[in-house]
């Protein structure tokens, strides 16, 4: 199970102290999802770095009880002076997962050819995050955590990762957070969204999106 208790998330600025999270508490047992939806700067990409453990909650409790990924394509954690396949092998170091045992379905999902063996400090954009997502898969999480801001590239790759996260791994559980009201419906079967920082939750996917068609543009951060 992963559990969030009554999480709150503040940010130093120029115009002093300012809440992005207020009080989010939910929980998500294996093999369920759910779409958060929040209009930009409505505070969900802090919300996936905190559950990814990427940044600390200013208070409340995180409680994973089941393996978590990074946040899809997120290629931040990448060492960029070393190559495609030592960020791969140290990874798999860290997950205790076989590199040999990955590396196909790495090569071949990336498209990357021999830039794999090239240092990630030459990589575009697009390439480091086609690296991250393919990593992502191949750990093989017990739940997936899905920031649609991170997910590039053309429409064929962009399939290509819907298809290995809703049809090859829809017995996982996922976290999907997005301003995109259709993608929720057509993937997740529970939704809430987050509002002023708090997270508003529905009985039905339906509720919250006729909720989120009501929602104002977030002020900028």
């Amino acid at each position: 199970m992963l559990a969030l208790e009554k999480i709150c998330k503040s940010y130093d600025t120029r115009h002093g102290r300012r809440q992005i999270l207020k009080n989010i508490s939910f929980t998500l047992e294996r093999g369920q999802n759910i779409g958060i939806l929040g209009r930009n700067g409505s505070g969900k990409s802090t919300l996936i770095r905190l559950i990814s453990g990427a940044e600390r909650p200013t208070s409340g409790r995180i409680r994973r009880g089941m393996r978590v990924s990074w946040p899809l394509a997120f290629a931040g954690t990448f060492a960029h002076n070393l190559t495609g396949l030592d960020n791969l092998k140290f990874i798999c170091r860290i997950y205790d997962v076989d590199h040999k045992k990955v590396l196909p379905f790495v090569e071949e999902f990336t498209e990357l050819g021999e830039q794999l063996r090239e240092p990630v400090q030459h990589y575009s954009h697009g390439m480091s995050a086609r690296l991250a997502f393919a990593l992502s898969m191949a750990i093989e999480f017990d739940c997936f955590l899905i920031d649609e801001a991170l997910v590039v590239g053309d429409a064929r790759f962009h399939a290509r990762c819907l298809d290995q996260l809703f049809n090859k791994r829809k017995d996982r559980a996922f976290i999907y957070v997005t301003h995109n009201a259709q993608h929720i419906t057509e993937h997740c079967s529970n939704a809430v969204v987050l509002h002023e920082g708090e997270l508003w939750q529905f009985p039905t996917v339906d509720a919250a999106f006729e909720f989120y068609m009501t929602v104002p543009m977030a002020t900028s951060r």
